[in-house]
């Protein structure tokens, strides 16, 4: 049920997609087998600039807190700086706890 949505202005290399998978699932305590990684390519303005920058948003049923987005903040810039050089101060990730009865999946919901 953990999900990251990644937009870029970058072109985002598949394996970059597995990285992110499984930094979600360490990070908040959740099965891989419930993660989600959505990614995009886009044109993207920042401060001012359009020099490269990315966008993350994380959404997921419990394990989101102050520790865990601080951290999984940390693991996401250094990611994306390292793989595709983006600068880590044009980096934003916001997070969303999403109660239980508001996620459907398999014909159902989790709550």
């Amino acid at each position: 049920m953990p999900m990251i949505n990644l937009t870029c202005s970058k072109k985002i290399p598949k394996e970059l997609l597995d990285e992110l998978s499984a930094i979600v699932a360490e990070t908040i305590g959740k099965p891989e087998k419930y993660v989600m990684v959505v990614a995009s390519q886009a044109d993207l303005m920042m401060s001012g600039t359009k020099d490269a920058a990315a966008y993350a948003e994380v959404k997921s049923i419990g394990g989101l807190n102050r520790i865990v987005n601080h951290e999984l903040t940390m693991k996401i810039c250094i990611l994306l700086n390292d793989h595709l050089g983006i600068a880590m101060d044009r980096i934003y990730v916001t997070f969303q706890s999403i109660e239980s009865d508001h996620w459907g999946w398999n014909k159902s919901t989790f709550g």
